[in-house]
């Protein structure tokens, strides 16, 4: 169900490597429990972002969440998709529904988020 190259975090975003450049949005547990998303505020590009700092938000027909960066680094793109069509997050939250990228990421910080299988159990724990 959860992706296996993706890091994930326990506020519910994962993050990709793309080839030194990392990927980050919010995984399919989180779109499950917000349901429609109608809105996503994403970061400026060129900001620097601090870990477990809230760096956007997003918001759906059942509520509003803020988005959090999984690690520290600088904002390097936005998915400006998600501006006209946040329903994007919904249909590939681990596709086309990405919500920024990042540079300056030290690839050790991201190992130390929870992998596919621990995020699994994660979430187990917290629908019991």
């Amino acid at each position: 169900m959860y992706p296996d190259d993706v890091y994930y975090t326990e506020d519910h975003e994962w993050i990709r490597d793309d080839g030194g450049e990392y990927v980050v949005g919010i995984t399919a547990f989180a779109v499950e429990q917000l349901g429609d998303i109608t809105f996503a505020e994403l970061p400026e590009v060129g900001a620097d972002v601090v870990k477990g700092e809230a760096v956007g938000t997003v918001e759906s027909v059942k509520a509003a969440s803020d988005v959090y960066a999984p690690v520290a680094g600088r904002v390097s793109e936005i998915n400006d998709a998600l501006e006209t069509q946040p329903e994007l997050v919904n249909q590939d939250p681990y596709g086309e529904g990405w919500f920024y990228k990042m540079e300056d990421v030290r690839a050790s910080e991201v190992k130390k988020l929870m992998d596919a299988a621990a995020y699994e159990a994660f979430v187990q724990e917290q629908e019991t």
